[in-house]
């Protein structure tokens, strides 16, 4: 009889939780993840004010993606399997500046990212 494992689900970053200090701040774990990337988004910057993600990251503005074209260049990062858990700490740690969106990364696999609100 096998054991059943914790569901996962995917999370992209493109930004500070590929930080392992966020990492731990925010999961208490360092996260392991492969190299993808996400499609049809261009990058620009976004302000932090919030002090918590401000202590985390050690940085007063992060990359935000909002929505490009079909020219706009891959945007690199790495995708995370996370616990529905440590999910919504994810959820927690992002600014109202962001939110989570399902898209489909480079190499096909459907994953959470947090983008624009």
């Amino acid at each position: 009889m096998s054991v059943a494992t914790e569901a996962t689900v995917n999370l992209f970053s493109y930004g500070t939780l590929q930080d392992k200090a966020v990492q731990i701040a925010n999961f208490g774990r360092e996260l392991n993840g492969s190299a993808d990337a996400m499609l049809g988004y261009d990058q620009a910057w976004v302000e932090i004010t919030d002090p918590q993600v401000l202590a985390a990251s050690g940085k007063t503005h992060h990359p935000i993606l909002r929505p490009g074209s079909a020219a706009s260049a891959p945007i690199p990062g790495t995708v995370f399997q996370i616990t529905p858990q440590e999910l919504a700490a994810a959820d927690s740690y992002e600014v109202a500046d962001y939110k989570r969106v399902s898209v489909a990364l480079q190499s096909g696999i459907q994953a959470w990212v947090y983008v624009s609100a």
